[in-house]
């Protein structure tokens, strides 16, 4: 059996040994470990994302590591999801320092130890299931602590207690990052008609573009939308900004405005950190676009709408959808 008696990121354990080690039960992506009172005493991830060799084509809502930070997609696999069972579990972690191990298979019943992972948000959003039906999904987010590198088993709930203090240090900071808003408009929302499964069907492909070829996937798009001189950034050189254009004379109000946009092929929300982070890299001339495939928190609308700072424009991935839906371009050529 070879119960270990701590873990080691990027080590890798076997299933009985993660099982055994922090008294699981067998099988599912949420594995809580409670006690006889029913209180959780710590939690497992069980993650395959896609370095489990899944094509991304035949799931693009697989769990993904993006950075330090893990997507992973609440259990049940049709109809709408309920945030009952284990996954209520998972939101335990706000309330309560509870250490939760994060694993990602790597075959025959091997998993690599990815590190402690706090609970950063859950929210729902829009997803096609594999019998083309639009249903309701819940998204956790977690950070992945690589550090410390070693987590002894009977340390853990000590060494998580001080994670998650210290990253939650202020509380309204980090409720602001934990709610997810929607930016998008009252046609994605239309229930009699096929706009949000639309809509849905073409985010989800995005994430079959490669990051190069989404960013001029959106410079199509600008030029299309009346933008001229539209240039991607080389990645080496970018600082931040990925794409450069000007507003077409045609505009009397706008015209030759200098226009600069990130691109973020991304499923995890973006946060105000990453728009500060943008707004820095902009010229000093520049309107700024902050362009993501995903979602906003709270905290970053109010950092792009600051009343003493330049407004950032925010664009998500259902708005982005519907804009090149009205306009026609077709992706393919990008895939």
């Amino acid at each position: 059996m070879n119960i270990v008696t701590e873990f080691r990121v990027d080590e890798f354990y076997t299933n009985d040994q993660i099982r055994f080690s922090l008294e699981l039960e067998n099988l599912g992506g949420i594995r809580p470990s409670v006690s006889s009172q029913r209180v959780l005493r710590h939690l497992a991830i069980m993650t395959a994302a896609e370095e489990s060799g899944k094509l991304l084509s035949d799931n693009p809502y697989q769990d993904r590591i993006e950075g330090d930070i893990l997507l992973y997609t609440a259990q049940g696999r049709e109809g709408d999801q309920q945030l009952t069972g284990r996954n209520k579990r998972l939101i335990e972690q706000y309330s309560v320092p509870v250490p939760f191990y994060g694993f990602i298979n790597v075959g025959r019943q091997t998993y690599r130890f990815l590190g402690l992972l706090e609970l950063l948000r859950h929210y729902q959003e829009l997803q096609i299931d594999k019998r083309k039906t639009l249903r309701k999904v819940w998204l956790f987010e977690f950070r992945i602590h690589r550090q410390p590198e070693v987590v002894p088993i009977e340390q853990a709930s000590i060494i998580s207690a001080n994670i998650l203090a210290e990253a939650r240090g202020n509380l309204h900071l980090v409720e602001n990052e934990r709610e997810v808003v929607e930016l998008s408009t009252d046609e994605t929302r239309t229930e009699d008609s096929s706009m949000p499964f639309e809509i849905e069907e073409l985010r989800s492909r995005f994430f079959q573009i490669s990051p190069y070829n989404f960013e001029h996937l959106i410079k199509n798009l600008m030029e299309h939308s009346g933008f001229i001189d539209v240039s991607v950034t080389s990645a080496s050189a970018d600082g931040g900004i990925d794409i450069n254009g000007y507003v077409d004379k045609s505009n009397d109000f706008f015209s030759g405005t200098h226009v600069q946009a990130q691109v973020k092929r991304w499923r995890h929300a973006v946060g105000s950190v990453e728009i500060n982070k943008f707004r820095g890299a902009l010229s000093t001339t520049a309107k700024g676009i902050f362009i993501t495939t995903s979602h906003y928190t709270r905290a970053s609308i109010s950092e792009a709408n600051h009343i003493s700072k330049p407004c950032i424009t925010l664009i998500d991935g259902s708005r982005l959808s519907l804009m090149i839906i009205k306009i026609g371009l077709t992706i393919e050529n990008f895939i």
